[in-house]
């Protein structure tokens, strides 16, 4: 009986081991320090170098003006904004849903000038239904959605610079 179950799982085993999946490793970058040029009030900024520092790798993140020399690529931050858009009302002009954008631009590039990556832009969106009696509710789940894309964003941020190479 246990070689009979042996010899039908065996191929089930060989079949999933054949798939390809890989759990998704530590970072690999193309350089060994990087300087995060960008408002010291950006949470976003905050939460890449955060991201940056514990994924493992051996990139040194940078924000210190003063040690913007001595980085290998320079990423800016050009621009960050939060945008919230009427996209429903009802019958009397009430607001019923928003759609929450988080939009940002940003470039990689080293110090002779050099871009690694040119200036693009990463844009999530959300939307939110909305309902003026729970307004209290709707700015925490606003909150929550933002926090939310700026999480997804960083993570594209992550994997673009670990695709940029010197």
């Amino acid at each position: 009986m246990n070689k009979r179950t042996l010899l039908t799982l065996a191929p089930a085993a060989l079949l999933l081991s054949a798939c390809g999946f890989r759990l998704r490793g530590v970072p690999e970058f193309g350089f060994q320090s990087l300087y995060i040029n960008a408002s010291t009030a950006s949470t976003l900024a905050r939460e890449l170098q955060r991201t940056l520092e514990g994924s493992g790798s051996q990139l040194k993140v940078l924000r210190d003006a003063a040690a913007m020399p001595t980085a290998q690529v320079i990423m800016d931050l050009l621009q960050e904004q939060r945008e919230r858009v009427v996209v429903g009302l009802n019958a009397s002009g009430q607001v019923r849903e928003l759609q929450l954008r988080l939009r940002i631009k940003f470039r990689l590039r080293t110090q002779t000038g050099l871009e690694l990556i040119p200036d693009t832009e990463l844009l999530q969106q959300r939307d939110i239904s909305y309902n003026e009696t729970i307004a209290l509710a709707k700015e925490a789940e606003e909150a929550l959605l933002y926090r939310n894309m700026q999480t997804d964003i960083v993570q594209q941020l992550l994997r673009r610079l670990a695709a940029a190479r010197l």
